[in-house]
Order: C-alpha cells, then sequence, then structure tokens
C-alpha cells in the first residue's frame, strides 16, 4: 500500500518526530470540550439516532441520523484534511518556504484538533464513531506546491461550504456554536491558502460561485451533506452513506 493511500487514524497523525509535533502540543480532549464550551454531560444527553451509525451497510458507511448523523459528517471531512495536512507536512517540505510550511503545520494541527474533538464529541453522546478513513491522494503532487496548495484551497473552501450548508441541519444549540467556532478557523485557512496561491486574493469570493458564494453580497457559500461528499469522496477509499442525514 502507497504512502499516500494509507490508512490514517484521526488520533496521532502528527506524531513523527520528525515534523516538530507530538500529542504534547495538542490540547487533550477534556480540555478540547470544556474549552469550547461543550461539557461532556451535555454530550450525552444526546441519544443515539440511528443504531447502525458508524457502521458499514449497504451502500457504504452509514453516517448516522440526526445530529449524531452530522457530528460524524464532520468527523469525515476533519479526518480527510487532517490526513491531506499530516502528509503535506511529511512529504512537502521541499516545495516550500520555512515560513511557508510553519503556517501548513499550523493548520495541521488544528485539523488534526477538530479530528480528535469529533470522535470524543461522538463518543460521548454514547454513539459509534465512523472508522478510521482511507485517504485516496494519488493523484495528488506533494513535491509540488502548486498541486498542494490547490487542493488544500479545494478542501478548506469546500469545507467552509459544508459547515454553512449543515448549520441549519444541527439542533443542538451547543453543537451550533461548536460549529461557527470550527467554521470560522476553517475560512481562516481558506484565506490564507488562497494567498499562498496568489498574493492578495484572499478576500477573493468570485470564484467560488460553485460552492454558493455569492461575492455581490460578501457571503460565503453553504452546500448540502449530499454535494459536499460527492466533492470530497473522490480523495476517500470507502464509501459513505449520507441517506440518514438530516436535510432540513
Amino acid at each position: 500500500m502507497s504512502e499516500q493511500n494509507k490508512t490514517l487514524p484521526a488520533e496521532g497523525l502528527l506524531t513523527n518526530s520528525g515534523t516538530g509535533y507530538s500529542r504534547r502540543r495538542f490540547l487533550g480532549t477534556a480540555g478540547l470540550l470544556a474549552g469550547a464550551g461543550l461539557g461532556m454531560a451535555s454530550l450525552a444527553s444526546c441519544n443515539k439516532d440511528d443504531d447502525n451509525n458508524g457502521a458499514s451497510v449497504s451502500g457504504g458507511l452509514n453516517l448516522g441520523s440526526g445530529d449524531v448523523g452530522i457530528l460524524n459528517y464532520a468527523y469525515a471531512l476533519e479526518q480527510l484534511e487532517a490526513a491531506f495536512y499530516a502528509q503535506v507536512v511529511a512529504s512537502s517540505g521541499s516545495a516550500f518556504t520555512t515560513g511557508e510550511m510553519d503556517l501548513l503545520k499550523e493548520i495541521a494541527k488544528h485539523e488534526e484538533g477538530h479530528a480528535k474533538f469529533f470522535k470524543a464529541a461522538i463518543t460521548a453522546a454514547k454513539a459509534n464513531p465512523i472508522q478510521d478513513l482511507t485517504p485516496k491522494f494519488g493523484a495528488i503532487n506533494f513535491s509540488d506546491r502548486t498541486s498542494v496548495l490547490t487542493t488544500a484551497q479545494t478542501f478548506e473552501d469546500l469545507g467552509v461550504a459544508a459547515y454553512n450548508g449543515a448549520g441549519n441541519l444541527i439542533k443542538n444549540p451547543d453543537y451550533l456554536a461548536i460549529a461557527g467556532k470550527i467554521v470560522s478557523v476553517e475560512a481562516r485557512h481558506a484565506a490564507l491558502i488562497r494567498d499562498l496561491l496568489s498574493n492578495g486574493s484572499f478576500a477573493n469570493l468570485s470564484t467560488l460561485a460553485t460552492f454558493g458564494a455569492d461575492n455581490s453580497k460578501g457571503l460565503d457559500g453553504a452546500l448540502p451533506p449530499s454535494e459536499v461528499l460527492k466533492l470530497a469522496g473522490m480523495y476517500i477509499n470507502e464509501s459513505l452513506n449520507a441517506s440518514y442525514l438530516p436535510t432540513s
């Protein structure tokens, strides 16, 4: 199995000493939950919406239903981003300046933190997180700056549209507050990556019409899970079943 297609678990993606990071550099799961203002009691009060969530069913891995399904949906996307940036940190040093790589390492830390948070949140809700996904990165040239940044831009812009599109599907106000805190970070990432590709373009929404953005009104886009997973699925070996996710 190639380096680009091996399973990368959501936790411990940056534990290799060669990256300069370790688990001690990340917030612990309990601290992350508390710092986000979401207590374990609140999480545990959420009932499982579907007994098969996280399980392999006909049509792919079942993300589940209700709020837990949305958490699994977000967890899948964060796994993908975390795996991508871990690979960038491990393989793309020659394509970037030291300063640029330091910025990408910071994004990698954020994405691993997001993935760890969602896994803990789903478990605390007494539900089943989906399995560790296997990224499909064969089309990405991790030695080429443009290839890496173009892919990063796709992931970040898609992430923003995904969180915006899922906001109205979340019922638990605590989860909605967390989604708001995370989408703002993803937007910071998107602006940085855009600027690395083309200096000064960080606020340009005119190229984001396919993600639902409205440049004339200064509004970012919002996409439903079905549209997001069509795009994200190109980079994941497993098939994700979103059939039970809420639609309104």
